[in-house]
């Protein structure tokens, strides 16, 4: 029998919670409900302006993570878009990042995890990454540019790291009082969001 999926917007967990900091599991295809967790977190990510996030950030410890660099590949004011993000729209499950090669490169980097947060961050400019699309048929990319940086990032959340931790000791020093407001909900969002020290019983 077909059932429609029905899409909603999950609240994004924020800086704090211990979610964010597990090294997550792998699942198979009868993780339950799989089709609507990825459905649902596009439609969270696309709410909050976002072009990737992963499950840890939806409150999965798993290893799934979904991208829509499409922004990054169109032109604006600034330039022309980086054709390495144009069309990039996937569904990584249980990813493997098999190598990072290429000089490093700094972008400015965000998280909806830790809004109003930009920082210059160096990654490596290609990967090569192993992983299961949504029909659980196994897949392996060569990616360059934007493209390569984005999985890097979300690759980063389903191993329990975040951008800021690739930052240096001084810049971390200042911005913990920002990383602290955060946690504590003491930060204004167009989108929904869970913060961990504002939880019943914490």
């Amino acid at each position: 029998m077909y059932r429609k999926i029905i899409q909603m917007k999950l609240p994004i967990v924020a800086y704090g919670d211990p979610v964010l900091r597990k090294k997550t599991e792998e699942i198979d295809e009868d993780y339950p409900n799989l089709k609507e967790t990825i459905a649902n977190m596009f439609e969270t990510m696309y709410a909050a302006n976002g072009v990737g996030i992963a499950a840890p950030q939806v409150g999965l410890p798993i290893r799934l993570f979904v991208i829509d660099a499409s922004p990054f590949g169109e032109d604006d004011e600034d330039g022309p878009g980086d054709p390495t993000a144009k069309d990039f729209k996937r569904v990584f499950i249980n990813p493997i990042l098999v190598e990072e090669s290429g000089n490093k490169w700094a972008f400015s980097e965000g998280c909806l995890s830790i809004p109003h947060i930009n920082e210059e961050v160096m990654r490596q400019e290609n990967v090569i990454i192993n992983y299961l699309d949504e029909n659980f048929e196994e897949q392996e990319e060569e990616l360059t540019g934007l493209a390569a940086r984005v999985v890097q990032h979300e690759y980063d959340h389903i191993e329990g790291k975040l951008f800021i931790d690739k930052l240096s000791p001084l810049k971390k020093a200042m911005l913990k009082g920002k990383l602290d407001s955060i946690s504590k909900g003491q930060v204004r969002v167009s989108y929904k969001m869970s913060f961990p020290l504002m939880k019943k019983g914490r």
